[in-house]
């Protein structure tokens, strides 16, 4: 009969799974009760804090529904998100960043230079660019896929009298692989707080606020899938995103037009702001 104790629980959980098979399965649960055994014993964890631990695991799960992903969110505002978005990033490429928990598959396709303002308020913007591969060539057909809030910092799920997929859409670039869009500019907002979230964040002293963006996935055969967001350079809270997805290269300028010829041949109507990006593919089963 084994003896656990303090000295041995560690060693004891690693052989109860020598018989797992798939070798990265054995590295990375294997590090991470390495890590969660050090944690306990460094903060020397009572009972109390592992049952309120064991609480909001439970609370997150209960709040979560095919809407909101209370798990998704945790890991944003530690920063775990980003962490894994900077380990697994491109080092040529456009830069990642999170892709959140209001992602919704099968936003309607349209063509470039459609406009998904519908009947949203708001200040109307202008995004364009072109998708390039890391040799800095066009990829014609390259699929975007788009998503934001409104400008009450609304997404869809928290608009149910809107249209289900309000200001988002999938758009294939044109034969030079150029995109653009009209849109509205997104504000910021408040990541939900009404769950244990929203607890974690105030017993940190911290503040739920995200500066304004807008979703990117990108994807075109052979190169690697890109998760990003554009964000406003204006916006109040551009040093201080509660899930950490800044990057200095993802900040955008919105540049205000009063004349609607100035971006001819899209159609938009004056004033608006315009927004240029442009999006850098690695190719696939490139290394980060």
């Amino acid at each position: 009969m084994r003896d656990i104790s303090l000295d041995n629980i560690t060693a004891a959980v690693h052989d109860s799974m020598r018989g797992a098979t798939d070798a990265r399965f054995r590295e990375v649960i294997g590090s991470l009760v390495t890590h969660l055994h050090a944690f306990a014993g460094e903060v020397h964890l009572t009972h109390d804090e592992w049952n309120a631990g064991i609480d909001f695991l439970w609370r997150a799960g209960r709040i979560s529904d095919d809407k909101r992903n209370e798990f998704v969110l945790t890991s944003d505002v530690l920063g775990l998100s980003s962490l894994v978005d900077l380990l697994n990033g491109s080092q040529h490429g456009t830069e990642s960043s999170v892709l959140g928990p209001f992602y919704v598959e099968g936003a309607p396709i349209v063509p470039v230079g459609a406009s998904i303002v519908g009947e949203n308020g708001g200040e109307r913007v202008l995004m364009h660019g072109t998708v390039f591969d890391a040799r800095g060539r066009p990829l014609p057909g390259a699929l975007l896929d788009f998503w934001q809030t409104d400008a009450d910092g609304l997404y869809s799920q928290a608009t149910p009298h809107k249209p289900e997929f309000n200001l988002r859409c999938r758009m294939h670039a044109d034969p030079q692989g150029r995109y653009a869009l009209q849109t509205v500019k997104p504000r910021y907002y408040s990541v939900p707080y009404d769950g244990p979230v929203g607890d974690l964040l105030r017993g940190g002293g911290r503040h739920a606020l995200r500066p304004s963006h807008f979703h990117v996935l990108v994807t075109a055969p052979g190169h690697r899938r890109l998760v990003t967001e554009i964000f406003a350079d204006d916006d109040p809270y551009i040093d201080g995103d509660a899930v950490f997805g800044v990057r200095r290269s993802l900040v955008a300028h919105f540049e205000r037009h009063d004349d609607a010829n100035v971006v001819a041949p899209h159609p938009v109507a004056a004033p608006f702001f315009e927004v240029v990006f442009d999006f850098h593919l690695d190719a696939e089963g490139a290394t980060p």
